[in-house]
C-alpha cells in the first residue's frame, strides 16, 4: 500500500508543477508584452525640440510679426494638438527676438497695435514695449523670450 500512496503523491506533485508551469507560461505571454506598453509613454523622449515657424522673409524690419503653428504633443497615451504663437522682431534682418504672445500677468494673449507701437493685453490693460518689456499695467515681468535658430531661410524656435 505504501507504493500506491507514493505514486499518488508523485502524481499530485506532478500535476501541481504542471499547472504552475502552464500558468507561468500564460502569465509571461500576457505580462511581458504589457510591460513596455504600460511604461513606454513615460519613457518616451521628445526628439523634436525645435519648431519651425516660417520663412525669415516674412519678418518685416522693426515690426513684430506673429507666427502661428500647431504642435502635436503626447502625454501618456493622450495625443493633443495645441496652437503655438510667437512674435518675431528684427531690427537689422539678421538678429531676431522671439517673444511669446502670452501676457505674463494672467496668460491672456497680447496683440500688436501698430499705431501705438506696443503690445496690448485686453485683460487688465497691460502694455508692453516693442521689445516685450512692461510699459504699463500689472504684469510682473516682460514677455517670455524663446531661443531661436535660422536654417535654410526658415526660423525655428526651441520649445520649452
Amino acid at each position: 500500500m505504501s507504493k500506491s500512496t507514493d505514486e499518488q503523491v508523485n502524481r499530485r506533485d506532478f500535476m501541481k508543477t504542471a499547472i504552475i508551469a502552464i500558468g507561468g507560461v500564460i502569465g509571461g505571454a500576457i505580462g511581458l508584452p504589457a510591460i513596455p506598453y504600460l511604461i513606454g509613454p513615460a519613457q518616451k523622449q521628445d526628439s523634436e525640440d525645435w519648431v519651425r515657424l516660417g520663412a525669415v522673409s516674412k519678418v518685416e524690419l522693426n515690426v513684430p510679426t506673429l507666427f502661428k503653428t500647431t504642435i502635436e504633443t503626447q502625454t501618456g497615451w493622450i495625443n493633443a494638438e495645441e496652437e503655438f504663437s510667437v512674435y518675431v522682431l528684427t531690427e537689422n534682418g539678421q538678429d531676431y527676438s522671439v517673444m511669446s504672445n502670452i501676457c505674463t500677468h494672467l496668460g491672456c494673449r497680447v496683440r500688436w497695435i501698430p499705431d501705438q507701437e506696443s503690445f496690448f493685453c485686453p485683460c487688465h490693460n497691460a502694455v508692453f514695449a516693442k521689445d516685450g518689456t512692461v510699459v504699463a499695467g500689472p504684469p510682473p515681468r516682460p514677455l517670455d523670450q524663446f531661443e531661436y535658430k535660422v536654417e535654410d531661410g526658415f526660423i525655428f524656435v526651441k520649445r520649452g
